[in-house]
């Protein structure tokens, strides 16, 4: 069982082993390179990986369960071997089964976990989950989506979907909760989700923000490309810290470890143990 940092939010290196994806480890490498990316974020201050074989970026195509099994399971086998935690990003109830039985800990289903069939999976082996909200699907979800209220709405959703998955035997503590930002929502909607973050961290689950390089901080910055868009990405990861995200989700692990460790201390000094000269 993987367990959450105390005084900071865990960091979760993002891993994509997929050709379309917008990160720049999204094109076609050996799995060796894959693990040595995942061994150079542990290294740089990541404390998991998250290992995904399926682009869920706006418009991207479904894989096969064969083709994601195909990505990402050398990937998964190799890394759990080596005692660093994985989380499996995937939406297939196949996929899991087979990320957990390779020694996955964490299940991070952008779908919230609307298949039975996932939260069978999930209650059986015992793992951690995230729930995470999203409008829609990959291929349809920017098109136009519109809330009364997003905030009220993507929160009662994810409570709704936690007290589904405690009810089918998941336990309460194994359970997180990510608003889906950039997941069926205008730049508009993601701001407000931020901006009441509180609003979701009372609800008593964990948190997590995955806002690394997201479209929306690309509209702010006067349409920066993804590549240009770290000082903004850090700039949403320290406030979702401050409003008690408990997961942070960084393709830039170095970056994002130092923004967290020094917003720690900047919310807690007395939690600081060091003394620079």
């Amino acid at each position: 069982m993987f367990r959450l940092p105390e005084g900071r939010p865990a960091l979760m290196g993002i891993l994509n082993v997929t050709p379309d994806s917008f990160s720049e480890q999204g094109v076609n490498y050996h799995y060796r390179d894959a693990i040595d990316s995942a061994i150079r974020m542990m290294a740089e201050g990541a404390d998991l990986i998250d290992v995904g074989g399926e682009s869920t970026r706006p418009g991207a195509e479904t894989v096969t369960v064969d083709e994601e099994l195909r990505r990402v399971l050398p990937v998964i086998e190799a890394l759990t071997s080596m005692g660093i935690p994985v989380s499996i990003d995937t939406r297939k109830p196949d996929v899991a089964r087979r990320a957990l039985e390779s020694g996955v800990a964490i299940v991070n289903d952008v779908t919230g976990m609307q298949d039975p069939a996932m939260m069978a999976i999930c209650s059986q082996m015992g793992c951690t989950v995230c729930i995470m909200h999203m409008k829609g699907a990959p291929q349809t979800m920017q098109a136009k989506p519109e809330y009364e209220d997003v905030v009220s709405e993507v929160v009662a959703f994810l409570v709704d979907r936690a007290n589904q998955a405690v009810s089918a035997g998941i336990a309460a503590n194994h359970i997180w909760l990510d608003p889906g930002i950039g997941f069926g929502k205008t730049p508009l909607h993601n701001l407000q989700l931020l901006n009441q973050l509180p609003t979701l961290v009372a609800e008593g689950f964990p948190v997590l923000i995955g806002v690394s390089r997201k479209s929306t901080i690309g509209v702010i910055a006067g349409g920066a490309p993804a590549d240009q868009r770290l000082p903004g990405t850090l700039a949403a990861q320290t406030l979702a810290q401050a409003a008690g995200a408990r997961i942070i989700r960084a393709h830039d692990v170095k970056e994002a470890r130092q923004a967290i460790d020094v917003t720690a201390a900047i919310l807690k000094p007395s939690s600081f143990s060091k003394h620079p000269a």
